[in-house]
């Protein structure tokens, strides 16, 4: 059998949608690859019709680079307690943009440094969570009905019923507080919701003609499985990872506040729970607190933005909606 296929227009010798006639043939991966482009370029179209999306995704870009760069903007005698030279607790100044901590240390700077652990932490929790929800969805969609699927559904619901932060405070305790485990207990604690739109997903892709065909032809579960459903069900896994991206983060600042943090790596969550613990709020130091909550605030609407722009171009039933 001949290993290229025609574009749809080069075998009725049409134009295609521009007016461009196709001047060969081409080979599958070819097309593929072609389509793929083409759907890239659809949806990142949609995606920038979408205003806050955009503004989503500034913001996430902006709070990257910073860091990124946090290594060359911030030295390590600025964040070390005993270098400090600022005044302590002092209001924010021309000096210090956003005012001093209790060690004298500029908050700027620990906004800075925080904001490189905080969303490592969250980007590879999700990328642990999304890695266990999805291969647990697949599982159990594909094999929907059996006693695989009646298993790993049973252990998605006890992970989605029990209150996350009473596991989370559990493992952390156990476990100890270092920045491993705190990203292990995130990612543990988080995968379920991911693992349940994958199953329902899986279980909608797998009645179609082209997985019966597959079937018949002799392909093993793992080959369709990776080769014919994943491709179809991962634009919804990777919109939940986007989503997930924002409870990671939510998740890490609730365990440093509740001391179960590293307490060797500066965080935006750290940086509260060490404001809280030195009275910011009772003292009228409010510039120690506010700044790490806006950050906060802000990362979690921007990844939330982006998500629902994601979502909503990866499944048609939303775009109706609009």
């Amino acid at each position: 059998m001949s290993n290229e296929i025609s574009d749809p227009t080069a075998a009725s010798g049409a134009a295609d949608s521009e007016g461009r006639r196709p001047e060969r043939l081409l080979s599958r991966r070819q097309l593929t690859a072609r389509r793929r482009r083409d759907s890239f370029t659809r949806n990142w179209g949609m995606f920038k019709a979408n205003k806050q999306a955009m503004v989503g995704l500034g913001i996430l870009v902006f709070f990257t680079v910073v860091a990124f760069l946090s290594p060359l903007l911030v030295s390590a005698d600025a964040i070390d307690p005993a270098a400090a030279s600022g005044p302590p607790n002092s209001p924010p100044s021309a000096n210090y943009w956003l005012g001093t901590d209790s060690f004298g240390r500029s908050v700027l700077s620990l906004l800075i440094v925080g904001s490189r652990v905080s969303l490592l932490v969250g980007v590879t929790a999700t990328i642990g969570a999304v890695l266990i929800g999805a291969t647990v969805g697949l599982v159990s969609g594909y094999y929907g009905g059996t006693r695989i699927d009646t298993v790993l559904g049973t252990l998605t619901d006890w992970f989605l019923v029990i209150p996350w932060l009473v596991l989370a405070i559990v493992m952390a305790a156990i476990l100890g507080p270092t920045l491993f485990n705190v990203i292990l207990v995130i990612a543990v604690t988080s995968w379920a919701m991911t693992a349940r739109i994958v199953r329902a997903q899986t279980l909608s892709v797998r009645r179609r003609p082209f997985i019966e065909r597959a079937r018949a032809l002799g392909a093993s579960d793992w080959s369709i499985i990776t080769h014919h459903v994943l491709p179809n069900v991962f634009p919804v896994i990777f919109a939940q990872a986007v989503l997930t991206v924002a409870v990671a983060i939510l998740s890490e600042t609730t365990l440093a506040i509740l001391g179960l943090g590293d307490p060797t790596a500066i965080s935006w969550g750290r940086i509260i729970e060490e404001a809280f613990n030195a009275g910011s709020m009772a003292n009228g130091y409010w510039w120690w607190m506010i700044p790490p909550g806006i950050a906060i605030i802000c990362v979690t609407l921007a990844v939330t933005m982006c998500g629902y722009a994601l979502e909503e171009i990866f499944n048609p039933k939303l775009r109706r909606r609009h």
